[in-house]
């Protein structure tokens, strides 16, 4: 049951909406933390492109739901790198809900990765942890069960990129809009796909989580 009595605001009105078309329930801390994030982001986007959606009404959908949408998917996992998170989509907005999880966000572009350790100051996310540096040269001090990207290269590049970083077991996540079989078609032998079709609410685009696990 949902239990935000105090917020009354537009847009968490739209953000209660969506999580509960997505079946999820989140603290009146969580969603004002969302708002807090959207500020942010509209402040630092001024002087760094931290992402190309400007409109407060397009990053609800495209930014805040889209991340959301993985956290369903996430309840096995117990740490997740999000690789090449940019302006933090979905590593930031999935640590906002689930604070139970280990959250690691890589960027090697050393601008975005100040907003980062900000974003995480300000909205006292110790669930996170800030690497900036490239992913293929990176040696962290545990490795992940989950690593999930949005913005990345190819499904192949993916892949062969965060090998060293996964655990045994462990599975890839990547988000893509639609199907994109040729990509699938590229992979490394050994790594089995499961796509799975979501529906973001507020946004009509075909999107699709790509789910890969190695054989070997």
């Amino acid at each position: 049951m949902f239990e935000y009595d105090c917020i009354t605001s537009e847009e968490v009105q739209v953000l209660r909406k969506g999580l509960e078309t997505l079946n999820i329930s989140v603290s009146e801390k969580s969603l004002d933390q969302a708002i807090q994030y959207l500020d942010l982001l509209e402040k630092w986007n001024g002087a760094i492109n931290l992402t190309a959606i400007r409109e407060r009404n397009r990053m609800l959908p495209l930014h805040l739901m889209d991340s959301w949408s993985l956290a369903p998917f996430l309840k096995e996992s117990d740490s997740l790198l999000d690789v090449g998170s940019g302006g933090g989509f979905p590593g930031i907005p999935v640590a906002l809900i689930r604070p139970d999880l280990s959250i690691t966000l890589m960027e090697s572009n050393q601008k975005k990765v100040a907003f980062l350790k900000q974003a995480k100051i300000e909205l006292n996310l110790s669930n996170l942890e800030i690497i900036g540096e490239r992913v293929e040269q990176s040696t962290p001090s545990k490795l992940f069960n989950t690593i999930t990207c949005r913005a990345f290269s190819d499904l192949s590049e993916f892949v062969r990129a965060t090998r060293h970083l996964l655990q045994k077991g462990g599975e890839w996540i990547a988000m893509k809009g639609a199907i994109p079989y040729d990509e699938i078609n590229r992979l490394p032998a050994g790594i089995s796909t499961t796509i799975t079709p979501i529906q973001i609410p507020g946004l009509k685009a075909e999107r699709h989580l790509i789910h890969l696990r190695s054989a070997i």
